[in-house]
This record gives structure tokens, C-alpha cells and sequence, in this order.
């Protein structure tokens, strides 16, 4: 068996593109850029962005074109694909994510109605995921925990 997973959390390069296809289906694509830091032999911290074509089908195509904007955050999982084609300046190659699920990250503060962040997932019409406890809600342990108490 072999597998083709890719699971990307970025923001947006560029405002979403929606097309139709011949057959009436909807595509949105769109850019996420990632950034990774490491650091090189010489201990210096180092940062590289990473730029990815998304490609979205179906009804979450749409949605992805109404609700993202380009510096929003996402979360994707999908499959990577290359494809390749002739044009005037040889054979032509893409690599792109085909998006199976699509997650809108948290929006920038002042931008939203105040209302929770919509999602699109594979279950169409889900319920918007519900609001996280703050953390003033969240009842701490007050004692230490013990390493021999861990059951692994």
C-alpha cells in the first residue's frame, strides 16, 4: 500500500480564484506559504518560507472562495500531485495540493462580527465547531505530577 498525505497549516498568498469546470463543478486555488526554522551548523537561527499551490474542488471550493482572504490562516490536508503538459517553452511541470480538507484558522482580532470562525470539512452542512473554554474556565491540577504515575 502506499500513501499520498500532506497536512499544510499556512497563510494565504493571494485572494482565492473560483472557476467552473466544463461539467459545472467548482475549483478554487489559491497559495499558502509555511515557514520552518532550524538552526544551521554555526547555531544561527534560520527561517524559510515555503510557497504551495492549493487546489480545492466541490462545494468546499466555493466556500473556501467566499470565506478566505488572501494573509488568513488554513488548515489543508490532501494529496500531493504533479502534473505536466507541452507548451512553447518545452514540457511544463506543477506540483500541487488537491485539497481534501479544508479548515479556516482563526481570524485576526477586529475582523470578525465576533461570531465563531466557519469551517469546511468533507461533512457538508457539520455544525461550526464550538467556541474554545478560556482559559480562566480551565480547573489547573495544583499538585506536582509524579513521573510514576504515567501509565507509559
Amino acid at each position: 500500500m502506499y500513501i499520498n498525505k500532506v497536512i499544510l497549516f499556512g497563510n494565504l498568498t493571494r485572494d482565492p480564484e473560483l472557476k467552473a469546470l466544463p461539467g459545472g463543478s467548482q475549483v478554487t486555488s489559491f497559495s499558502l506559504a509555511t515557514n520552518r526554522v532550524f538552526k544551521k551548523p554555526d547555531g544561527t537561527k534560520q527561517e524559510v518560507t515555503d510557497f504551495h499551490n492549493i487546489v480545492v474542488f466541490g462545494r468546499q471550493a466555493e466556500t473556501a472562495a467566499q470565506y478566505l482572504k488572501k494573509g488568513g490562516s488554513v488548515f489543508i490536508e490532501g494529496r500531493i500531485q504533479t502534473r505536466s503538459w507541452e507548451s512553447e517553452k518545452g514540457k511544463q511541470y506543477r506540483t500541487e495540493i488537491i485539497a481534501e480538507q479544508v479548515q479556516f484558522g482563526p481570524r485576526a482580532a477586529g475582523t470578525g462580527s465576533g461570531a465563531s470562525t466557519p469551517t469546511s470539512s468533507s461533512s457538508y452542512g457539520a455544525a461550526p465547531a464550538a467556541k474554545a473554554p478560556s482559559e480562566e474556565s480551565i480547573d489547573y491540577p495544583t499538585e506536582d505530577i509524579n513521573p510514576d504515575d504515567i501509565p507509559f
